[in-house]
């Protein structure tokens, strides 16, 4: 029994690393190449990561124990992410915030000190130029951005900034070059730091806050937020204590380090887009399924660019959109497939799939025609020629475990 269950493991292993290449994660390039290395990286080698590029980065897709592995870890405990490829941005001057309004579609001008929330930046047509976590740091405006996506990003926002200042608008767009980025995920993530960070009153701190602490001597931004359904914090730190807080945070033993391939079948339980692939510059927000992240506000007024695309979709709605689906039998899909109804005909694509280690079954996430999307629909999904039966499934696929303030 036990070396049939160690062949299905290697079995779902493979088939999850043959995923992650098929949405942007590939083998690293040899020595010499132009690939970017964050400040860990010599670590993450020492420790034994597999190393891929990513977004043009040479990042950890996975440690010694597996994606798997690494993947139920953080469910059960907490797992440290090096994030330190993804783009931090801070927005100055008084006209900050009517400058980003006309960028994306949150409510930033709502967002009450210290908090934040997922927005997207649109083009002129409603398509998703990047997701992004916005926060009101009091005087300046906080944006993290995609790893993939921040040359694009901000000579976007550079073109826009040239002529809000033009115009005469005070604002001003600075790029944190000297700060790496760790997330701590799990529902063991705020029992680990209330043992390292002072100066943060954690039970106290709602989903979406962030507050400045105290982490091994150094000032960091610690956000509560995250990309895996789970509680957690990412914190922005300065580069040169980024290996003593990795270090100091990994020695705990409720901590491992997770590479990018346990984040990847993370986020997909958890019912979350990556850029690329569930959303880009063709797919509108409504279409996307994060209408939420459109403010109240906003919905009302417009004012960022692709609003009258959006604005209609909202009043009209749309022939597709983006859904989760259960694969009751056969191998995982893992995007640009084809979604058929039962009787055929094709009703749309798979965007993001592979095997969902909490679930026990592969899952994915794809764009349905209308009616097609509705939960409980069964359709199949073509894989290696062969059409395998699935269920339309509402996200997330796992329970959220994000925190709630005690009462």
């Amino acid at each position: 029994m036990r070396g049939g269950q160690e062949r299905v493991a290697r079995v779902v292993r493979s088939a999850m690393i043959s995923g992650l290449r098929g949405r942007g994660y590939a083998a690293a390039a040899a020595a010499g190449g132009a690939l970017k290395q964050t400040v860990l990286h010599d670590k993450h080698m020492a420790i034994g990561g597999k190393m891929v590029e990513f977004a043009g980065y040479d990042m950890p897709v996975q440690y010694p124990d597996g994606i798997m592995e690494s993947h139920l870890w953080v469910r059960a405990n907490a797992g440290l992410f090096d994030v330190s490829h993804m783009g931090q941005v801070r927005l100055h001057g008084k006209d900050r915030v009517a400058f980003l309004e006309k960028l994306v579609v949150a409510d930033v001008a709502g967002m009450a000190p210290h908090t934040g929330g997922l927005s997207v930046l649109t083009n002129a047509n409603g398509g998703i130029i990047d997701d992004t976590i916005i926060t009101n740091l009091g005087d300046v405006t906080g944006m993290v951005i995609n790893a993939g996506c921040k040359d694009k990003d901000l000579a976007h926002m550079r073109e826009h900034l040239e002529a809000a200042k033009k115009s005469g608008m005070d604002v001003d767009l600075e790029v944190i070059e000297d700060h790496e980025l760790l997330a701590l995920q799990g529902p063991k993530a705020m029992e680990v730091l209330i043992k390292h960070c002072t100066g943060i009153d954690f039970v106290h701190m709602p989903f979406m806050m962030a507050s400045y602490g105290t982490i091994a001597g150094a000032k960091c931004l610690v956000t509560r937020c995250g990309y895996t359904g789970e509680d957690g914090f990412e914190i922005s730190m300065p580069a040169a204590k980024t290996l003593e807080i990795f270090e100091m945070l990994t020695a705990d033993a409720a901590v491992r380090p997770v590479g990018l391939g346990a984040r990847d079948s993370l986020r997909m339980e958890a019912g979350l887009c990556l850029y690329g692939n569930d959303i880009d510059e063709t797919t509108t927000p409504v279409e996307a399924a994060l209408t939420w992240t459109i403010g109240k506000r906003r919905k009302e007024q417009g004012g960022f660019l692709g609003d009258k695309v959006i604005l209609k979709q909202l009043a009209e709605g749309v022939s597709k959109r983006r859904c989760g689906f259960l694969v009751e039998k056969g191998a995982p899909p893992r995007g640009h497939e084809t979604i058929l109804s039962e009787d055929g005909q094709e009703v749309g694509v798979v965007t993001s799939g592979g095997f969902a280690p909490s679930v026990g079954k592969p899952i994915g996430m794809g764009y349905v025609n209308k009616p097609h999307n509705k939960s409980g629909t069964k359709l199949q999904v073509v894989v290696r020629k062969k059409a395998n039966p699935i269920l339309i499934s509402k996200t997330p696929f796992v329970p959220s475990g994000y925190y709630k303030v005690p009462e």
